[in-house]
């Protein structure tokens, strides 16, 4: 993952309301959820979660399927993977380089 990605990522997640659709997206797993029953689970109002879901698909964190008449919406775990990788990849580096320093 590249640092525009990343930070793209992160951005999209900088919303409350954003984080919110999100993990309500998480709590439902593989099967996701309709528009409606998102928005019933969060209680945005329709044309400002049509807006937060469109900027979480565009960052790549949400898929949506069409089935039939309903748009599913999903979590995509492989990008929210990525996103975990990409901020913890360099976790406690200086604390090792430290200690072999002093070893």
């Amino acid at each position: 993952m590249i640092w525009e990605e990343a930070a793209q990522g992160f951005a999209a997640m900088g919303s409350e309301q954003r984080l919110k659709v999100l993990r309500v997206l998480i709590r439902a797993g593989e099967d996701g959820l309709a528009v409606s029953d998102l928005q019933s689970r969060t209680d945005i109002a329709p044309t400002t979660l049509a807006h937060h879901l469109k900027f979480l698909v565009g960052s790549g964190l949400v898929k949506q399927e069409r089935v039939g008449r309903t748009t599913l919406n999903r979590a995509d775990y492989a990008a929210l993977e990525a996103l975990s990788d990409f901020i913890l990849q360099e976790c406690c580096a200086d604390v090792a380089r430290k200690a072999a320093n002093n070893g």
